[in-house]
């Protein structure tokens, strides 16, 4: 028996095939094979920059003048008239010893004085009445050549005793102690009393005159050159001259307000080190600043109408770093760029492989390869160099 299959059904295979036929050859715009759009990056536009570079260098703080106060002479500490921290004018008092063998050295030599002098009189009397006698031929000239020498031996014996007595005087006041300067007191170790001598191992006290501090701080051989390179002058002298005004960070990251000035540089490089020193000096008005503290001292390098990209902006490959250039086509090239030691906050300063009016894009380098098509969304610098304002 023939079976035949109905029209409609026959029409509706036809179709089928016709649709298949026809969109065989065609990918749905969602399917995974179809051509992507390019994918959007910020891009900005490299423009000549102002910056301050920033180099810090760890410093010891010193003040003006750091005298140890010692005694001269042994003694009893009798009285401290000042307590750690105080601060002090010069001549004022600080310490009493007590140190009776000193009074009684003055006694002696006062004592000594008027033996000697009595016994100069009493020569001196001698010569008086000797002298008359020679003159009348009573008796010989060597008679009164005799009692001269003597007389001189006495004033000598006189003068000796005198300077005895001074002695004793200053050994008896260097019992009394007073601030050789204005200062602060340091700390102090030997209470009332302490028996202190002149081979006492620790001083009294420390008197530190902080009305101008110095920071003390030193630079390798490449920062040297780097430095040496980079502030004007023929001389050493000049270029201390030319220094900028430096800053002083404190141990706690805030800034001293007062800056300092660069007053000296050593001449020789240390060989253990491998490092020069350098001496800053900053006003002390209200003496915030202490003797044995530690610091940063800031120098600024002014860099003017330079190429400065930010850090994100580049990528770092076996101690190089590149960042992305966009061409006219919009596609993207690694190039390799020069950059400076010192950072000007988030931006590196490029010294070579980039240009005024280079094209770079400003994040997302991870995704990016070499010639990739990209679609620029372009940044103002406003925005790109938001932290330098």
């Amino acid at each position: 028996m023939k079976i035949q299959t109905p029209k409609y059904l026959a029409f509706a295979s036809v179709i089928t095939l016709f649709l298949a036929a026809c969109g065989g050859s065609q990918t749905p715009a969602g399917n995974p094979g179809a051509a992507q759009p390019p994918a959007s990056y910020p891009v900005f536009t490299i423009e000549a920059k102002d910056a301050t570079l920033n180099s810090d260098y760890p410093a010891t703080l010193q003040g003006e003048q750091n005298i140890e106060i010692r005694p001269k002479v042994d003694g009893f500490v009798e009285a401290i008239y000042v307590d750690e921290g105080s601060v002090v004018k010069k001549g004022q008092l600080l310490f009493k010893l007590n140190a009776p063998q000193y009074q009684q050295d003055v006694n002696n030599a006062a004592a000594a004085i008027n033996s000697a002098e009595a016994e100069v009189n009493s020569a001196q009397l001698l010569v008086n009445k000797t002298k008359p006698l020679v003159d009348k031929d009573i008796i010989s000239h060597y008679e009164l050549e005799s009692d001269q020498f003597a007389l001189n031996t006495k004033k000598a014996s006189l003068a000796q005793a005198r300077t005895s007595l001074a002695n004793a005087k200053t050994n008896l006041g260097y019992t009394t102690i007073t601030s050789p300067v204005n200062g602060v007191i340091g700390t102090l170790p030997y209470k009332v009393g302490s028996l202190v001598t002149s081979a006492t191992t620790n001083p009294l006290t420390t008197v530190s005159n902080i009305g101008k501090v110095y920071a003390y701080f030193s630079l390798n051989e490449k920062q040297l050159l780097e430095f040496s390179r980079t502030v004007k002058g023929s001389t050493i002298k000049e270029k201390i001259a030319n220094t900028p005004a430096v800053s002083l960070i404190l141990s706690d990251g805030s800034n001293y307000p007062d800056q300092g000035k660069v007053e000296t540089i050593g001449g020789l490089i240390d060989t253990e080190t491998g490092s020069a020193s350098f001496r800053a000096a900053f006003p002390n008005p209200v003496g915030l600043l202490r003797s044995g503290s530690s610091a940063n001292v800031r120098i600024p390098q002014l860099v003017k109408g330079g190429i400065l990209v930010p850090q994100r902006s580049a990528y770092e490959l076996q101690g190089k770093h590149f960042v992305y250039v966009v061409d006219n086509t919009d596609k993207v090239k690694s190039v390799e760029v020069q950059i400076m030691d010192l950072t000007a906050g988030q931006y590196y300063v490029v010294t070579g492989g980039l240009k005024i009016g280079d094209k770079v894009v400003y994040d997302g380098n991870s995704s990016l390869k070499d010639a990739a098509q990209i679609k620029p969304e372009v940044m103002t610098a406003d925005k790109v160099y938001q932290d330098l304002n």
